[in-house]
């Protein structure tokens, strides 16, 4: 494996950068610690340079929201004659990266496309209106899977797999490669009691957008309050529905009991869950659920819902975490954990030994087995989770 084209809407440090940005940036840096030259192609926005490196990445941004598809096409298609931004490059294989839409990379380049799906986006489309979303779900449930259907697919958890598959993707072709982590930075303690804070205390790490549902941890923090004294919610990260919620804590009137810490840095993300009884997910769709392992670092057990699907391979129910089916059990649940410390600490050491299964290492070495079959025409399925890889 010589060179990667990596093709994402968004890169981690667009605001609205998430879980999914992430994934393939950590994976992009693990490719390039190994002497693969990665080049990322994604969007533009404000302050953003039109070309940077990070991480041993050139990022190449132009476009945005939807300008960045056909851009990034056009771009490749001129590489390949020598002109513009992409110029140069020649990959061994392309990561289209299908956030609801993918950018149909085989079109333009020449190189064998992997197509990067973290999960299904039905019950998110709506929010886009009625329909961009008719028309986005058809492109993702019937369009893509039609061009792709000789393609290799790529994510990161076996019910995104099954996702996939009832779409009519092929197994054999489908190859799940989980998240990883980060290890805690070192001037933060792991948490544990001497970290917690004194009152009762429930945290969210999220993206602030619809899809993820931060008005039921809120539901969470005001139903309770009469019953759990001090009981108090922060909230971690932003996004162009914070406006929205802290109307909602308002409404609620919960808002004194709400914090609210925008964007942090990891230190201050980790020192904040640290400090945390239980982490709440109650997201309606998940790929896999990265802070589901963050705060697993932290022996913070996670309280979320079933239906969410990623979920249940991030969480296992009963043992690190607990799953749930509606807001009434969510209450419930985070309720009976917040009032029981044997059964709170027993699952967060549990989630913690098993937070360490996870590193991004393993991660791009997993990505880097994918890539380098398909490179020679091959197909992956099933978990891969190899062992360490010399480059």
């Amino acid at each position: 494996m010589r060179e990667v084209l990596l093709l994402c809407w968004r890169d981690t440090g667009h605001p609205q950068g998430g879980g999914s940005e992430r994934y393939l940036e950590q994976v992009g840096a693990q490719l390039a610690a190994r002497g693969v030259k990665v080049t990322l192609r994604t969007a533009r926005y404000p302050g953003a340079a039109r070309r940077e490196r990070i991480d041993g990445i050139d990022i190449s941004r132009a476009g945005g929201r939807y300008t960045v598809y056909p851009r990034a096409l056009a771009a490749i298609a001129l590489g390949r004659l020598g002109l513009g931004p992409l110029r140069g490059i020649r990959p061994d294989a392309v990561i289209d990266t299908q956030n609801g839409i993918p950018f149909f990379a085989r079109a333009a380049a020449d190189a064998p496309t992997v197509v990067l799906v973290h999960h299904g986006h039905r019950e998110q489309w709506p929010v886009a209106g009625r329909l961009v979303g008719r028309i986005g779900w058809w492109i993702e449930s019937r369009l893509s899977p039609r061009v792709h259907r000789d393609n290799q697919y790529l994510t990161v958890s076996l019910p995104s797999a099954e996702e996939l598959t009832a779409l009519g993707v092929e197994g054999a072709r489908i190859a799940v490669v989980r998240n990883g982590a980060e290890s805690v930075p070192a001037r933060v303690p792991a948490g544990d009691d001497s970290t917690r804070t004194a009152h009762p205390s429930i945290v969210v790490l999220s993206r602030l957008v619809p899809h993820k549902q931060i008005e039921d941890a809120m539901a969470v923090a005001a139903g309770l309050r009469a019953r759990i004294p001090g009981l108090h919610l922060d909230v971690i990260g932003d996004g162009w529905w914070a406006d929205n919620l802290r109307a909602h804590a308002d409404e609620l009137g919960i808002a004194d009991a709400v914090t609210f810490h925008g964007h942090v840095d990891e230190h201050r993300k980790h020192e904040l869950l640290s400090r945390a009884w239980v982490h709440v997910m109650p997201s309606r769709k998940e790929g896999w659920g990265l802070a589901v392992i963050e705060a697993a670092q932290h022996g913070v057990p996670t309280v979320g819902y079933r239906s969410s699907r990623g979920l249940t391979d991030s969480i296992v129910d009963g043992v690190t975490g607990l799953l749930v089916d509606d807001p009434v059990q969510l209450v419930e649940a985070v309720g009976d954990l917040l009032a029981d410390h044997e059964a709170r600490t027993v699952l967060g050491e549990k989630a913690r030994a098993r937070s360490r299964e996870f590193s991004w290492e393993q991660t791009g070495n997993g990505v880097y087995e994918v890539l380098s079959a398909v490179a020679r025409g091959e197909r992956v399925s099933g978990l891969v989770a190899p062992a360490l890889v010399e480059p």
